[in-house]
């Protein structure tokens, strides 16, 4: 079920690309990365506009953590009419979850097809699939080499576990839900230590993929480490496409976040008594912990100035 539905079709899309581009391998893989690539596009965009829009309300839900600290159940309420799924911070690690197969796969297909046993061939020659357009004899044996680099074999300088690291932490960055308002805040109110594992206890879900911002690189590191040199090519190239990807998506949804704050400030001023109706969607955007506790000891102090009017009033009325 594995060979016939992942490493058989993989193991001939390559043999066709290194066919058709001049029996060079490298291109071949590049080619097979932007393939892989465009077929997962779309669920890509998806879950990084997600992890942008939680960006966005970050101000908000550590406003709600820290008012509703001691009710989850109202903090939980107010989460959902803000639109905030704490589960969708876990998301930034869902694209290099769906490409574990095709890791795996690959794996198995470069073993084979940059194999020189003879069992390694005969299992080739099973492999093809009969009815398309590849000539073993014209092919074999496979150019294996890149640079003096031989793709069959784990990379003996360590320059490629490098920049798998390199390149996947960069693409993370772009995928996790962290923002320079949730580090100033982490500045403001997390002193030393325990102020950090405080932050920490508010917001496990932030923590944890904040966490996972650096196993993920450091584990694909480790694991380049033992793989063929070609899978370590193939994962450079396919985070080198993800990093422009996500900065380009991220431009798109700060213009649009401009937009919409533009659009807003051209509004008309409200009412004073409009302004203490607002809806419960606006009503924690950009706050945090200080200025919460402003609002509420500024609505204080007017309520208790409104009473000492109205006593005013009833005196003056009894003279």
């Amino acid at each position: 079920m594995w060979d016939f539905f992942i490493v058989d079709p993989m193991t001939n899309i390559l043999l066709l690309l290194y066919q058709y581009l001049n029996q060079n391998f490298v291109l071949a893989i590049a080619v097979f990365t932007i393939i892989i690539r465009l077929v997962t596009l779309p669920l890509n965009i998806r879950q990084q506009k997600s992890s942008l829009r939680m960006q966005e309300v970050q101000p908000q839900v550590r406003a709600i953590q820290q008012k509703y600290r001691d009710n989850p159940q109202k903090m939980q309420e107010e989460f959902a009419k803000i639109g905030y799924n704490p589960v969708e911070t876990l998301t930034g690690c869902l694209p290099l979850l769906i490409q574990m197969p095709v890791l795996f796969g690959l794996f198995a297909v470069l073993r084979t097809v940059l194999g020189t046993t003879p069992q390694t061939l005969f299992e080739l020659s099973q492999r093809v699939y009969t009815w398309l357009p590849i000539d073993l004899t014209t092919l074999l044996p496979i150019e294996n080499t890149f640079f003096g680099l031989n793709l069959g074999q784990p990379d003996p300088t360590f320059i490629l576990p490098i920049l798998v690291f390199a390149t996947m932490f960069v693409q993370q960055r772009y995928l996790s839900p962290t923002t320079n308002n949730k580090k100033k805040e982490e500045e403001k109110n997390a002193k030393g230590r325990k102020g950090k594992q405080q932050q920490q206890a508010d917001d496990p879900t932030a923590a944890m993929t904040q966490s996972m911002q650096y196993t993920m690189p450091i584990m694909f590191g480790f694991f380049s480490l033992q793989f063929q040199a070609g899978l370590s090519v193939y994962f450079v190239l396919s985070n080198i496409i993800g990093i422009v990807q996500g900065y380009y998506t991220k431009q798109v949804m700060d213009r649009e976040r401009e937009e919409r704050a533009n659009a807003k400030k051209n509004k008309p001023n409200k009412s004073n008594a409009e302004q203490f109706k607002v809806s419960d969607e606006l009503e924690y955007e950009e706050q945090t912990p200080d200025t919460i506790e402003a609002r509420q000891s500024g609505r204080k102090k007017t309520n208790k100035g409104a009473q000492q009017t109205s006593k005013r009033k009833k005196r003056s009325a009894k003279r």
